[in-house]
């Protein structure tokens, strides 16, 4: 036999269901609409991550590449103080070198000054025992010597340039004959006349007239009048000493040289 229910109750079921079907859907909404503000919220967080990332990222990329180029300067810059270090090295050595080197100019400065003023001292002697040809040019240049030695202002090497070059000067008249003009007592008369110079053994003068001649005795350190033999000879030497004529052989007086202890 078939229950039957009665119809108050099937519209109270019907209701019911409604109901829960309202319930339902209103709940499911709700729970989408959630998880997609849920989603919204993450797309957001993962697109600011991602900025951040990129922001991360273009920094290290930039901090990489400044690396590179601070690395490249590096090397560079090891190179060139390793070849910095070479140079102070060559040149710590050659400050010892020239150190050293001062220290022996400071010896031998000690050394050659003394050397010089003895060389002064024999080239006086040496003059006033020569013939006395040029006498007052020789003399000026001995003074001056002395002098130039005792000038601060002047180096140690200049001073022995200028010895040297005396001497070298002195060595040269051993070496050549020489006529020029001076002045002589003849007879208590001053007289002008010509010097002839044959190296250092030989000084004759004769006067303008040709009337007087003589030569230089260093033995008895004065003039000895020479005969009128020789008048002509003296005359061409003047001649030849001046380089008006070619050389020639004369027939001249000659002093033997005195030897010096």
């Amino acid at each position: 036999m078939r229950k039957i229910t009665p119809p108050f109750l099937v519209r109270h079921s019907a209701i019911l269901l409604s109901a829960s079907f309202l319930f339902s859907t209103t709940s499911i909404a709700a729970s989408v609409d959630q998880v997609v503000g849920e989603n919204n919220k993450a797309n957001v967080a993962a697109k600011q991550s991602q900025s951040k990332i990129d922001s991360i990222s273009q920094q290290t990329d930039k901090l990489f590449n400044e690396y590179k180029v601070v690395s490249k300067e590096f090397d560079g810059l090891r190179v060139y103080n390793s070849q910095l270090e070479k140079q102070i090295a060559n040149q710590l050595k050659e400050m010892e070198s020239i150190n050293s080197s001062i220290d022996q100019v400071t010896v031998i400065e000690r050394q050659i000054v003394p050397l010089m003023l003895r060389m002064i001292d024999g080239l006086k002697q040496f003059v006033e025992l020569d013939v006395p040809f040029l006498q007052e040019e020789r003399d000026e240049r001995i003074s001056n010597l002395d002098q130039l030695m005792e000038r601060a202002d002047v180096s140690v090497a200049e001073k022995f340039r200028k010895v040297i070059e005396a001497y070298q000067i002195e060595s040269e008249y051993g070496r050549t004959i020489e006529a020029y003009r001076g002045t002589i007592d003849i007879a208590g008369n001053q007289r002008e006349v010509d010097f002839l110079r044959i190296g250092r053994v030989s000084l004759m003068y004769q006067t303008d007239d040709s009337k007087y001649s003589g030569i230089w005795d260093n033995e008895s350190k004065d003039w000895a009048p020479l005969t009128d033999q020789y008048r002509s000879a003296i005359r061409d030497g003047l001649r030849i000493a001046r380089k008006e004529v070619a050389p020639n052989l004369l027939k001249l007086p000659v002093q033997a040289a005195e030897t010096v202890q």
